[in-house]
């Protein structure tokens, strides 16, 4: 059946692999608009520490996912799915092409693959939950074979990750359909290296700084400050970490990172796997016919 209807564009990969630019690309030549699949850039406020695109980006082609909560906010994997289906209506209502671009393979799951939320909570459980070290609750997560969500530090998220675990989650076996599904491939050495450059370069963008001024509003103690790079900068501004080691550390956690998330989308069986310039030319011969 030919549909006019402009197909959802996916493009997913580990951090600093390249997907934002080659969305940009893309997005310019087929009149498209992107929604950010980054459970860290949803956050208002933190630009520098979670690579947000740059306003530059932003002004070449709309973004929509940025700046959706504060830092003291909870913001659901059911809430972001919600979210991403009324922006990818509305692009479509606009005649333009959605892109869906991120590392969160989450996000990404929850609306190729339409989870259905809403299982009742056990309440005893998640008191038990609440009441274990963030340690005890990595062993279990261990124990029951359990994926450790991005953010592992940030207790809430474990919880929730073990209760979607333990619920009877719905979901479709395949993507939804006029979906196109992609995944950026990096030469192992060569995306270390990007990482470590993006965290020279957010360091001379004076990540401390925002953390600093972020800190004073919302405190260190925030669902978005628990996260990313955020709490390495907390140490160094006490005095408990030297900034050369602030840096080093920062780079092993982004790398740490980028392997988790390559671990959840290989698993993903319908992901179009190829370098940016291979995913460019599969994308546009597609969308051309």
């Amino acid at each position: 059946m030919i549909t006019n209807i402009k197909p959802l564009i996916v493009i997913a990969g580990p951090t600093a692999s390249g997907k934002t630019s080659l969305a940009i690309e893309l997005a310019k030549e087929v009149d498209g608009e992107i929604i950010c699949a980054d459970s860290r850039t949803i956050y208002k406020g933190l630009n520098v520490g979670t690579a947000k695109p740059s306003k530059f980006e932003q002004a070449e082609v709309p973004h929509w996912g940025l700046d959706l909560v504060n830092p003291g906010d909870y913001f659901s994997v059911s809430d972001f799915k919600k979210y991403a289906l009324d922006k990818i209506d509305e692009i479509r209502s606009r005649s333009k092409t959605p892109f869906l671009v991120g590392g969160t393979g989450l996000y990404i799951d929850a609306v190729i693959f339409d989870f259905q939320f809403g299982a009742a909570v056990d309440k005893l459980k998640r008191e038990i939950l609440n009441n274990m070290t963030i340690e005890k609750l990595h062993e279990y997560c261990k124990k029951h074979n359990i994926e450790l969500p991005e953010n592992k530090l940030n207790k809430r998220y474990v919880v929730r990750t073990i209760e979607r675990n333990d619920s009877s989650l719905l979901r479709r076996e395949k993507p939804i359909d006029n979906a196109i599904i992609v995944g950026i491939t990096t030469d192992r050495d060569i995306l270390r290296n990007r990482i470590q450059l993006r965290v020279e370069q957010i360091f001379n963008d004076n990540v401390v700084k925002e953390a600093k001024e972020l800190s004073d509003i919302y405190g260190w103690d925030s669902e978005a400050m628990k996260g990313n790079v955020y709490p390495l900068i907390k140490q160094f501004l006490t005095s408990d970490l030297a900034f050369g080691d602030m840096m080093d550390k920062a780079s092993i956690l982004d790398w740490q990172l980028a392997k988790r998330q390559i671990t959840w989308l290989k698993r993903n069986p319908y992901i179009k796997w190829g370098t940016a310039v291979e995913l460019k030319t599969y994308l546009l011969d597609l969308l051309a016919k």
